[in-house]
């Protein structure tokens, strides 16, 4: 029997309203948390019935935050956030010096390692774990204490910044076909789950693609632009990505023809409560890097 006059809920019927207003959906909340889909649902229950008000509206595949549950939520983040720092700080562990980082693949490889020297030459006693998910990302979002994404914007909440706008535009290596290069007769890759497509170049100039059925699709860009790199055909890419690979000369732009990507890479930052020496460098450097690389703040 839970009693009400205390004012404080189970920490478990909070945690799964948390992770269900995170995901908005009970079923991934119950992955996350390692419990069944019923299990979460009547944790909710329990805590709406102890709140006397609905958090969610529910809906056949999805929920959503009822104007109750919204203004309830920051609460329970920030009471979570605030534990999570004492509790680092009361066992003294190093992660004020780690930063687990949740990072989209192709930006951590063709963007942030090949930057990595400057931030060790400015803060040599920082660690980082980076964790690189090429699938569903939410699922272990809250296992980082920040994530970079790529995405639209109508799919990134309000906390999230905007690291970068970019365009999109094929590239190969300098001796492709000669480097004289025929689309007709060219190998083509694109990266599924994408706006800047072949399809969608070719329609930015009003033409139209007539090998759709001809595009071989990798579910990153680190296939796509490492088989350019390898000779091995014409990748769709964009500024992010190979801006460093076409100033080296690996890759070039065998047509000047580019249209902007509705997609960007987004920063999750921490919140203020989590914080650690750590997170704070990283995310200054990260700021200076971007900055002044047609960066957008928020959405």
């Amino acid at each position: 029997m839970i009693d009400v006059s205390s004012g404080l809920p189970p920490l478990t019927w909070l945690r799964a309203f948390e992770e269900s207003a995170r995901h908005l959906n009970f079923t991934r909340a119950a992955n996350e948390l390692g419990l069944t889909q019923s299990a979460v649902s009547q944790h909710v229950r329990n805590l709406e019935a102890f709140l006397g008000r609905d958090l969610f509206v529910r809906k056949t595949r999805v929920l959503e935050l009822t104007e109750d549950g919204a203004n309830y939520l920051p609460s329970i983040r920030e009471a979570f956030a605030l534990i999570a720092s004492g509790t680092r700080a009361f066992i003294g562990s190093p992660s004020g010096e780690i930063v687990r980082l949740q990072c989209n693949m192709a930006f951590a490889v063709f963007w942030l390692t090949p930057r990595l020297h400057r931030l060790y030459a400015k803060h040599p006693w920082l660690v980082l774990d980076i964790v690189t998910p090429i699938w569903d990302p939410e699922r272990h979002a809250s296992q980082a204490a920040m994530e970079i994404r790529f995405g639209r914007p109508e799919e990134m909440p309000e906390s999230a910044e905007r690291l970068t706008s970019d365009s999109f535009f094929p590239v190969c290596t300098p001796g492709y076909q000669g480097g004289d290069v025929d689309l007709g007769d060219a190998v083509l890759f694109d990266c599924a789950g994408t706006t800047g497509t072949w399809d969608a170049w070719y329609q930015a100039q009003g033409e139209e693609f007539s090998r759709s059925g001809h595009v071989n699709l990798t579910s990153t860009y680190v296939i796509s632009v490492n088989a350019a790199l390898s000779d091995a055909g014409v990748a769709m890419a964009h500024d992010t990505l190979v801006s460093d690979l076409l100033a080296k000369g690996h890759l070039v732009r065998p047509f000047s023809a580019a249209a902007p990507l509705a997609e960007g890479y987004y920063l999750f930052p921490p919140s203020p409560h989590a914080l650690t020496p750590a997170r704070e460098a990283f995310l200054n450097w990260l700021r200076e890097e971007t900055d002044g690389v047609d960066i957008e703040t928020g959405l």
